[in-house]
Order: C-alpha cells, then sequence, then structure tokens
C-alpha cells in the first residue's frame, strides 16, 4: 500500500507528496510541511501518528484496521480536534457496496438470511476484514440482528468481498473484488484532498463520497 500511496501521490498534478514514512523513520521531522497524513501501517502505530497529528493540526486519514474498543475510543477524542477520515476500505466501489448492502437490507428486511464472505492475501493479519466488519455493522443497523463473516486467506488476493442474501426459492449476491491496490490508494488521496477543508471530526469515505 506504501507504495501505491507514493506511485498514484506523484502521478496527481494537484499533490505535492512532502514525506514518505516507514518503520524507524520519525514523522516529526516531516509532519511540518504536511497539509494531510495519509497512514496505512500498523494497528499498533495509529495512536502515535494520530497524536501527533493532533498536536500538530494536521488532517488525517487512517486506513489501517483491527484496533480494539480502547484504540478506537481514542481516536475518537483526538477527532475532535482534528478532522479525520477513517475508513475500512476506500474504494469507491466497496463504499458503493456498504450503500447498495444497507438498501438491499431494508428493503428484504429481518426475514431474510444474510452472510458476509471476504477473501484476501495470506499475509493479511486480521480476519475478518475490517470491511467485512464494517458490512456485518451495516447489516446489524438494518436487520437488527447478527450476521456472520466468513474469512478466507488465499495466495495473493488483493481484496473479494460478497454479501448474500437469502430466502426460500431466491437469492441476492452483492460482490466486490479488487484487482490493484491502487484502488485503495486512489481513494484514500481523495480522502486526503477532501478532509483537508473539513471541521475537526470523524469521518469516513461515505462522507467523502457523498454517499450520507
Amino acid at each position: 500500500m506504501g507504495r501505491a500511496l507514493v506511485g498514484c501521490a506523484q502521478s496527481d498534478p494537484e499533490l505535492q507528496l512532502v514525506g514518505e514514512i516507514d518503520q524507524g523513520d520519525d514523522l516529526a521531522k516531516v509532519i511540518a510541511r504536511a497539509d494531510a497524513i495519509v497512514d496505512f501501517s500498523v494497528r499498533e502505530a495509529t495512536a502515535t501518528v494520530a497524536k501527533l497529528a493532533a498536536d500538530h493540526k494536521k488532517a488525517l486519514v487512517i486506513g489501517t484496521t483491527g484496533h480494539g474498543e480502547s484504540e478506537k475510543a481514542a481516536l475518537r477524542e483526538l477527532a475532535k480536534v482534528i478532522p479525520v477520515v477513517w475508513s475500512a476500505n476506500f474504494s469507491t466501489g466497496v463504499n458503493a457496496l456498504f450503500w447498495v448492502t444497507q438498501k438491499v437490507a431494508e428493503i428484504v428486511g429481518k426475514n431474510w438470511e444474510a452472510e458476509v464472505v471476504e477473501t484476501h492475501h495470506t499475509a493479511k493479519k486480521d480476519a475478518p476484514s475490517g470491511t467485512a466488519k464494517r458490512l456485518q455493522e451495516i447489516l446489524k443497523q438494518a436487520c437488527g440482528k447478527e450476521t456472520p463473516a466468513h474469512a478466507l486467506r488465499i495466495g495473493d488476493v488483493v481484496g473479494d468481498h460478497t454479501v448474500m442474501f437469502g430466502a426460500p426459492g431466491e437469492r441476492i449476491e452483492l460482490t466486490h473484488r479488487a484487482s490493484s491496490r491502487e484502488t485503495f490508494a486512489r481513494g484514500a488521496l481523495q480522502a486526503a484532498k477532501w478532509v483537508v477543508s473539513q471541521k475537526p471530526g470523524l469521518y469516513d469515505m461515505q462522507d467523502v463520497l457523498g454517499l450520507r
């Protein structure tokens, strides 16, 4: 994701890349030159990055997933100081899947069964994925019941997500497949351009795309 973000940023005439931070590098040395920070690292690094962004009043985009409830609560507190876009998935297509999933769930109601299936590469650490968990949240809000999520880790799959709705005699399947990490990088950079003009608060890609 780091390489994809750098490549997409360098090819975007609206953006200037002022620093690349990897494990062991010091974000504090370049943060003053930035308008926004895009973080796709590891869960353990989020708190430090977010605190530094808040201290310097810099907008923040977070694509890392797998955080616990206490970590999420700490980030929500920091979002009272700076604008933060935090999304399980920055793909435009996946966020369309979120929106469509909610609409279908509202239409079919509680009488239909629903399950989520996701597939990622074998190096992905969290399972189910953050995207699958977000789909579960949407389904719970719309249907009022828990939805199972099944995680597969196979080869080099970038990311596939399917929501299946079923009732006697019929079935609906909603699927998104990602074949390139540039999909997520472009969405995250779109979020970075959007968030710099927002008031402090916690946003997600649905806000960036105007799907609220």
